[in-house]
């Protein structure tokens, strides 16, 4: 007995979510990487100034690890934007990020507990907030960086319509 072709499964295509971070992202991705630069920074004078000998060898690795961060620093918000995306529909949440690797992750609304907006002190410079949506799952909590400020509070009280009116206990 063989199957008639109307009886398979539907293939399913995954797209890439719908919506980009926002366009203030790169600029505090580039902030809070230009701070880290500049504790290296700071660092290595102080090493420098107190160290009695300075060998040309630790001189030569730290100028070329200060290029590689100033590097990063100009480089990883470009690519960033690029590949975060995220997207919220009724059945599921779903996200990807990454500038080296790329990471994607959809968590299905039913298996939605929490929903938590984070916004530190350089975000709130920059008016942008995390969202952060806590699953039923061993992978963690699915995380949506460098969202406006208002959308994260929009898409708070969205996905907390959304889960409170799909059946389900998230577990």
């Amino acid at each position: 007995m063989t199957l008639a072709d109307d009886s398979a499964p539907p293939t399913i295509s995954l797209r890439e979510p719908a919506h980009r971070v926002s366009s203030r992202a790169p600029s505090y991705w580039r902030a809070t990487s230009a701070i880290g630069d500049l504790v290296f920074l700071v660092a290595g004078v102080v090493l420098f100034v107190f160290l009695p000998v300075r060998p040309w060898w630790a001189i030569t690795i730290f100028v070329v690890l200060l290029l590689l961060a100033l590097l990063q620093t100009a480089v990883m918000p470009v690519i960033r934007y690029r590949v975060h995306r995220w997207e919220v529909s009724p059945i599921a949440v779903h996200t990807r990020s990454g500038w080296i690797g790329r990471h994607t992750r959809i968590a299905p609304i039913n298996r939605v507990q929490t929903v938590d907006s984070r916004q530190g002190a350089i975000m709130r410079l920059f008016g942008l907030a995390t969202l952060t949506v806590t699953t039923a799952s061993a992978a963690g909590p699915i995380t949506i960086d460098c969202l406006d400020a208002d959308t994260a509070r929009d898409l708070v009280a969205q996905l907390t319509e959304i889960t409170a009116a799909t059946e389900g206990d998230a577990t």
